[in-house]
């Protein structure tokens, strides 16, 4: 049974994305299929035969089963782990004694016109 974090998972922490994972696999498979081309051929031409023609001939039979595991094979196996985005943001500096306060204050009706909520000298209410 799979658990939750507590927490959100880091953008930067996820995997890659399944269509840019498929393009890597396919890249991994031609070259693989390439390479089994190139053990068929080289089986067949390169004169006179020896015990290398039975290593390309086992290159041409094996490599396509090969290629297919590696090609199906996806980004299971390497987990990223979350990373959480606080430690990669610096520390605000805290000002010594003086806080920064944002308020919001809302204006009433009265008599018809709107009035502001009435603040003493100081800034406070």
């Amino acid at each position: 049974m799979k658990t939750t974090p507590s927490h959100p998972q880091s953008a930067t922490s996820l995997p890659r994305a399944p269509r840019d994972e498929v393009g890597a696999r396919s890249v991994r498979y031609l070259l693989m299929m390439a390479v089994r081309v190139a053990c068929f051929v080289a089986m067949v031409f390169v004169q006179p035969f020896g015990w290398y023609t039975w290593v390309f001939g086992a290159g041409a039979i094996f490599l396509p089963y090969v290629a297919v595991v590696l090609a199906n094979v996806g980004q299971e196996s390497k987990t990223v782990a979350a990373v959480p985005p606080e430690r990669a943001l610096p520390a605000a500096a805290a000002d010594a004694g003086h806080e920064t306060v944002i308020r919001v204050r809302e204006t009433r009706e009265v008599g018809g016109a709107a009035q502001p909520d009435r603040v003493d000298g100081d800034g406070r209410e």
